[in-house]
C-alpha cells in the first residue's frame, strides 16, 4: 500500500509548502488547483517529483461534485493506495462588507453561499467521499486551514470568518464519528502568513505590522511553518491528537 497526500489548494502558499515537506518525507501527492498557469505547475510537479514520489495536479474546481467524484475515481485508478493525509487549503470568498452606505457595495447572498461552500462546507464533502471509496483509512489525518478570523473580526471579512467558524467546527465532526475507524481530524491556526490571500484583505498592511510586532519569534508566520505542523502531526499514526484547532503561529497569540 502507497501513501498519498491529497491537497485542495496545493499550488501555491501553504497547500505548495505542505506538498513540499510531505513529498520530502515520501508522501505521493495529488494536488487541486484552479488558477495557476500551466508553467507553473510544471516546475512544482519537478520539483516534488525530485524527491522520488509520484505527483498528479488536477486543474478544477474543488467544490464541484461532478469534477471531485472524478477526482476520486483517478485516486482509486492508482491501485491500492491510502489517503494519508488531507489537506483542505482553499482560499477563495467575498471580501465586502454586511452592511455599507452604499447597498451595492454589500456582500450579497450569492457571495456568501460561495465564500461558506469553498472554504467551508466542501470539507466534509471531500471527507464523505473518500471515505465511501475507501481511501481514508487508519492511520489518515484530516487537516483544514484555519486562522484567528474565526474568531475575530476584520472589515469586510465577515464571510469569511463565517467559513472558518464552520471549516472548525465540520473538522470538529469528522474527528468525532471517524475517530472508531482511528482517522484524525484537525484544523491548524496559522498566524498572519505573507500570502496572496492576505494581501486581498483590506487592511493586511495592519495586520501584518501588528503580528511582526507582537509575535515572540519576531517575524511573521511562513507557509513552511505550516507545512511542517502538517507534516509533524501528518505522519503520525495515532488518531488521538484529534478534534482540535492547532495553533501554529509561533506564539503570536500568546502576547497579541
Amino acid at each position: 500500500m502507497s501513501d498519498w497526500a491529497v491537497i485542495l489548494g496545493a499550488s501555491s502558499g501553504i497547500g505548495a509548502s505542505c506538498a513540499r515537506k510531505l513529498a520530502e518525507k515520501g508522501i505521493n501527492i495529488f494536488g487541486v488547483y484552479l488558477r495557476r498557469p500551466k508553467d507553473q505547475i510544471a516546475t512544482l510537479t519537478n520539483e516534488l517529483e525530485s524527491f522520488g514520489v509520484k505527483v498528479i495536479f488536477k486543474k478544477m474546481s474543488a467544490t464541484n461534485a461532478e469534477k471531485r467524484l472524478e477526482a476520486i475515481e483517478e485516486l482509486k485508478s492508482l491501485g491500492n493506495i491510502r489517503v494519508k493525509v488531507f489537506v483542505h487549503s482553499l482560499a477563495f470568498g467575498a471580501l465586502k462588507p454586511f452592511i455599507d452606505e452604499d447597498p451595492k457595495n454589500m456582500i450579497s447572498q450569492k457571495q456568501i453561499e460561495m465564500t461558506l461552500d469553498v472554504m467551508g462546507s466542501s470539507l466534509i464533502y471531500w471527507a464523505q467521499d473518500l471515505v465511501k471509496s475507501k481511501l481514508l483509512k487508519k492511520g489518515s489525518q484530516i487537516f483544514g486551514m484555519t486562522s484567528s478570523g474565526s474568531q475575530r473580526q476584520w472589515k469586510s471579512y465577515g464571510a469569511v470568518s463565517m467559513a472558518k467558524s464552520i471549516l472548525e467546527s465540520a473538522s470538529r465532526q469528522l474527528a468525532l464519528e471517524l475517530a472508531p475507524h482511528g482517522i484524525a481530524s484537525n484544523t491548524i491556526m496559522a498566524g498572519v502568513t505573507d500570502t496572496p490571500a492576505l494581501r486581498k484583505i483590506p487592511g493586511n498592511d495592519r495586520m501584518i505590522e501588528h503580528a511582526t510586532t507582537v509575535n515572540p519569534h519576531g517575524r511573521l508566520t511562513v507557509p513552511e511553518d505550516i507545512g511542517n505542523a502538517v507534516t509533524l502531526i501528518g505522519l503520525s499514526e495515532s488518531s488521538w491528537i484529534t478534534g482540535n484547532t492547532i495553533r501554529a503561529d509561533g506564539g503570536e497569540d500568546i502576547t497579541g
